[in-house]
């Protein structure tokens, strides 16, 4: 259960250090030229990216275009207003890029993120930052699918790893947080509460050789009022500490039975919550609808360029 868990807390940490390094560049964008195109790629780092200035007035204008930046990045796609808005390309030299819905500059509506070690996300978008649904699979095999608020896994989801385990349940800031479910590698499951990625609260714990403990826990160990049954059908109960029973009491006693009516209670109601399958889906979908959009913009920005049609970025 140890190795699993670390597992996916691994996952977690990839995913909120990319939000972390995301945020930094945001930070450092939000200082540069209002009119800088805010990019938000989930590994980027490096400069700011500047708009390159149209120097000539009076030709026709395009609504697709093409913009260069100094740090080798460009955006293909459409402009309004002098920004990036409708469907676009931002590739992101080297590493990665985006493709689909853009609003004042930022991603925004649907889209589909993929850098070059082949992790991808499509899903929804709100000012740059992953908001709504979608799906998240990592190079490594990973997979996070579900809600997400603010760029990071938030509300109800489901995560996999490529050792077997997974979880499905409330997510919080990136980490499980609220009621789930969880299937570790050797077989083992646990259903019940969590708290900032660690189980704790109430909930109920199946070991693959057929042992089970319900009752409170704390940061992953059991603490407070419990029973263990053996596959035996032999029983301790009794309060806890640190994951060892500190003293023994019937399993009749009140302090007992209120516990495991708690843990009992937790894990039907993390088993049985609602799925949200059907919008991810459907986020996907429309995402890759909008990365078809995007390209097609982009092909029609580079053509512009060819021809010598001006799209006027600074207005």
């Amino acid at each position: 259960p140890a190795a699993a868990g670390a597992a996916l807390a691994a996952s977690a940490a990839v995913a909120r250090l990319r939000g972390a390094r995301a945020g930094a560049f945001r930070a450092r964008a939000s200082q540069a030229l209002a009119a800088s195109v805010q990019w938000f790629i989930g590994e980027a780092e490096g400069e700011e990216p500047q708009h390159h200035r149209a120097s000539k007035k009076g030709a026709a204008e395009v609504r697709e275009g093409v913009e260069f930046y100094s740090n080798g990045d460009r955006y293909e796609g459409e402009f309004h207003g002098g920004r990036c808005s409708g469907g676009g390309v931002y590739s992101l030299f080297g590493k990665g890029k985006y493709e689909g819905d853009w609003v004042e500059g930022k991603y925004d509506g649907y889209g589909v993120e993929s850098w070059a070690r082949g992790s991808r996300y499509r899903g929804q978008y709100r000012q740059g930052l992953r908001h709504g649904h979608g799906v998240y699979r990592f190079y490594s095999g990973d997979c996070y699918a579900g809600e997400w608020a603010g760029g990071q896994s938030h509300g109800i989801g489901a995560q996999t790893c490529s050792d077997g385990s997974s979880y499905a349940g409330e997510f919080k800031g990136g980490v499980k947080h609220g009621l789930g479910s969880y299937h570790f590698r050797n077989g083992d499951r646990y259903a019940g509460e969590y708290f900032a990625d660690k189980i704790h609260g109430f909930g109920v714990y199946t070991f693959a050789n057929g042992h089970c403990y319900e009752g409170s826990w704390h940061e992953g160990k059991k603490q407070g009022f419990g029973m263990y049954a053996f596959r035996n059908s032999d029983e301790r109960a009794g309060e806890w500490d640190s994951g060892i029973l500190k003293n023994s009491l019937p399993l009749s006693d009140p302090a007992v039975q209120r516990s495991l009516q708690a843990a009992r209670r937790a894990a039907v109601s993390a088993v049985h919550l609602p799925r949200v399958d059907e919008q991810v889906n459907k986020a996907v979908m429309a995402a890759n609808r909008a990365a078809t959009a995007a390209r097609v913009a982009a092909i029609k920005a580079v053509q512009n360029r060819i021809d010598g049609k001006l799209c006027f970025i600074d207005v």
